[in-house]
């Protein structure tokens, strides 16, 4: 599934990042699958993208002002395998900034008197029953409609009549406009809405009406499916480095219309966010109900209408936002729009190494403060081949443990049980033991079968495993853009472990089950120790030591220390 995380990482750097770059460039993005590989930046700029470019970022760049393009760039890989280079008009998918171009279409559909955003769900599509029935088209755009859960798995056929009926059956966690909870599902109701009032299918009238820009090019299209974006693209990298989903998925599409399931290269998603807030897809009343700032999120931040806006309080200059990613494609973006100075910016990566956000976070301090961007620690020549003397199994003294193995001077660690996991992942992301505890409280809930939801999501996992003898928590990470709970599922024949992220209201987020104990890779730090290969700095702040057959996790949290079993 599509998620939200990134946009609260991204945002901390955006208007650093705006400042930086060289004027210059062309109004229009050049013709997808027609580039090729540019660097059109300040060529200190370039050098620092480059660097990291070498440490594992892999993607495009585009940031414009008042419509002309200050840098516009790609580095890394299309393709590992075919060894093909990301240019300026290679395709990226862009995840939830979906719900950006869905909003946009809605404030069209009501100009033209097709519907009103005080209206009931109900009350514009036939068939849709239970108590989302009763919430507004603001409440959806805003996510305060209560909307508890998810509707179907991305990648998995569901049909218009299905997704329907799925909604139908969602639980309201609050009274509609009481409260906030981030949904998927209410912005594939949006789209169900759209294809109702419109009289054309969702995808035909997104393409004909919001895509097209003005001068009639077609600005993307669905990532799988058609109409689809023009152009080659990039195969987006998994955690575990296997290739996402390319695109090809036959549909039906109804799990992410509407909340995630466009396509653009970087430069055309730039020309559509000005396209946008420049009044020129929708009226100057609707940019403005737009950009309004609607619920409250607190520091500085607010949601509106497929955005989140951020007040200058916080960072010198209001600016909005929006991101995507985490889900099965591979794929992470990012966009914002800066209204003073007529700015976009937009990143987009294909490899989880170091991601759109990653690099926003870890180069926008620099950025803002004017003075040289940072660049990747260069890694430590180990000389020799510890890593592979440090494979094996270590313990703990609970049931906890550590499997290590290694590949060059690289080692990965696997944890296994609540023990091992913590001490390997302390709170990272903005998030706190107290964030972990909370979400681990409503894993369990979940899996108790205590929501409509949870009952659902426990048949379901007794019709793939066989009746469920026990459910073990075995600890919490931030890892893949991600609040994971990681559980072991006891059945009469075998333990399966999974991972849950669920919202602040208890419905899922994101899933995987069965899949494997939390890993983390390593690299060599001097000296038998070993740290994060984590160029950004993102990931969890911990450092490894093997010595006398023993294997040391230092934290934040202090120090774990496992046995060599083996």
């Amino acid at each position: 599934m599509t998620n939200k995380y990134l946009a609260a990482v991204a945002a901390l750097t955006v208007a650093g990042v705006l400042a930086a770059c060289t004027q210059g460039g062309d109004a229009a993005p050049p013709a997808a699958g027609t580039s090729r590989a540019v660097a059109k930046c300040d060529p200190r700029l370039d050098t620092a993208f480059k660097a990291w470019a070498r440490a594992g970022f892999s993607g495009s760049i585009a940031i414009s002002t008042g419509g002309k393009f200050d840098c516009r760039a790609a580095y890394g890989s299309a393709n590992d395998d075919s060894k093909t280079p990301n240019t300026t008009g290679t395709v990226f998918s862009i995840g939830s900034i979906t719900k950006a171009v869905t909003a946009a279409t809605v404030f069209g559909l009501a100009e033209d008197g097709k519907l009103g955003l005080g209206d009931r769900a109900g009350d514009l599509l036939p068939g849709l029953t239970g108590p989302v029935r009763k919430v507004t088209i603001r409440q959806l755009l805003l996510h305060t409609g209560g909307l508890k859960g998810s509707h179907g798995e991305d990648h998995q056929p569901l049909s218009r009549k299905a997704a329907l009926k799925a909604i139908s059956r969602l639980e309201l966690a609050f009274r509609p406009g009481s409260g906030y909870a981030y949904s998927n599902a209410g912005y594939t109701l949006l789209a169900l809405i759209i294809e109702q009032v419109s009289g054309a299918t969702y995808r035909q009238y997104t393409a004909s009406e919001m895509l097209r820009m003005p001068g009639g090019r077609v600005a993307g299209g669905f990532w799988d499916g058609r109409p689809a974006p023009s152009g080659p693209r990039a195969t987006g990298y998994l955690e575990d480095g296997q290739a996402g989903e390319s695109g090809d998925f036959a549909g039906p599409h109804w799990a992410l219309d509407g909340n995630g399931a466009l396509a653009m290269t970087a430069g055309d998603l730039a020309a559509w966010t000005r396209a946008l807030f420049t009044g020129r897809l929708v009226s100057a009343e609707s940019v403005e109900a737009i950009s309004k700032p609607g619920h409250d999120l607190g520091d500085g931040q607010s949601e509106t209408p497929g955005w989140v806006a951020f007040d200058a309080s916080r960072y010198g200059k209001p600016f909005l936002m929006s991101a995507g990613g985490g889900g099965q494609v591979g794929h992470d973006a990012v966009v914002a729009w800066i209204p003073g100075e007529q700015r976009v910016i937009t990143i987009v990566s294909n490899e989880p190494k170091v991601s759109a956000a990653d690099l926003l976070k870890k180069v926008g301090p620099a950025l803002i403060a004017g003075k040289p961007l940072p660049t990747p620690r260069p890694p430590v020549d180990a000389g020799s081949d510890p890593a592979a003397a440090a494979a094996g199994k270590y313990v703990l003294p609970s049931d906890g443990s550590f499997d290590v193995t290694s590949a060059g001077q690289r080692i990965t660690i696997s944890a296994t049980g609540t023990d091992a996991a913590t001490a390997l992942f302390p709170p990272s992301g903005g998030f706190t033991a107290a964030d972990f505890r909370a979400h681990e409280k409503r894993v369990r809930a979940l899996l108790a079968g205590e929501s409509r939801e949870g009952r659902e999501e426990r048949a379901s996992l007794e019709d793939a495993f066989g009746p469920l003898r026990r459910v073990a928590l075995g600890g919490t990470v931030f890892q893949g853009g991600d609040v994971r709970t990681y559980v072991t599922l006891t059945t009469r024949a075998k333990a399966v472990t999974g991972w849950y992220s669920l919202n602040e209201v208890g419905g899922i987020s994101a899933a995987e089950v069965p899949t494997k104990p939390p890993a983390l890779t390593l690299v060599p730090a001097g000296r038998d120790r070993y740290l994060p290969d984590d160029p950004a700095g993102t990931g969890p702040d911990v450092t490894v030591k093997f010595r006398d057959g023993r294997l040391t996790v230092s934290g934040p949290g202090g120090t774990t220390v496992a046995e060599r079993s083996d």
